[in-house]
Formats: structure tokens, sequence, C-alpha cells
């Protein structure tokens, strides 16, 4: 997958619904990747981002797992999708200057998607460093029920 191809339809049809989400447009969060069954989602960490100890609030990565599941699951079942529910774990505090989530499609059912994420930092000298993993399913057309 060429994460640099912005003549890509799906991965500009998938920007256009990052870009439709307020809260996404509030956090600057980015999609780098989308298709087969893989979406990467990166935001830049700035200090309102941060908690009280100095590293990225638990809760952006929260976000940033949980829309990242449910892009890469839309790679293989369409736009009519809701997160139904997910997990995490914190392997490190995060710090950096860049969110990467990248996740990754293990199945694909006729009404549930189950994903992977890892999350990792970059540093100012490009070192990523992997902070967090969450995995979660995605609901198949219930998205207005």
């Amino acid at each position: 997958m060429d994460t640099l191809d912005i003549d890509d339809p799906a991965l500009e049809n998938a920007r256009a619904v990052l870009r439709a989400q307020p809260f996404s447009a509030l956090l600057g969060a980015r999609l780098t990747a989308f298709g087969d069954g893989r979406a990467v989602l990166e935001l830049d960490i700035r200090d309102e981002l941060r908690q009280q100890y100095g590293v990225l609030h638990g809760g952006v990565l929260g976000y940033a797992a949980d829309n990242a599941l449910t892009f890469a699951a839309g790679t293989s079942a369409g736009t009519d999708l809701i997160t139904a529910g997910y997990t995490i774990d914190y392997l490190k505090p995060a710090d950096g200057v860049l969110l990467r989530a990248d996740a990754q499609v293990v199945r694909a059912g006729r009404t549930r998607v189950v994903c992977r994420c890892d999350l990792a930092t970059v540093d100012a000298e490009g070192t990523e460093t992997l902070v967090a993993v969450a995995q979660g399913s995605v609901s198949v057309g219930n998205r207005t029920r």
C-alpha cells in the first residue's frame, strides 16, 4: 500500500470522512494510509494534548485507536460502521512529536470486523516507540440504529 498516493480515491474518501468529524479536526488527525485491511492515523503531539505528568493523555491514545480500528474495518466492510468496543493496553508513557496508530483487520465477518492497532510515538530524530496496543470490534450495518 502506497501511503503517499494522493490520487487514491479510497484514501481521499476516507480523508473526507475524517475531516467531517469535528473532534478529529480539533485534534488535527490525518489518515496517511487506507486500504488492504489497514489504516494509519497520525496526529502531532502538542502541549494541550498532554496530561499533568507531561506525556500524551491516555484519552488521545484511546481516540486514535478507536478511529484507526474503525477506518481499518472500513477497508473491508464499507462505510456503515460503528465501533462496538475496544480494549487498549498502555505499555509506556507516550512522548515525542507524532502519534501514529496503525490498525489492521484480523477478521472481517458479515456483521463484525475485528481489528488490532499498534500505537507508537515518533521523536524528533525519527525513532518510533510502541506505547500502546489495542484490539476492537466494529459493528457492520448498525451506524444509525
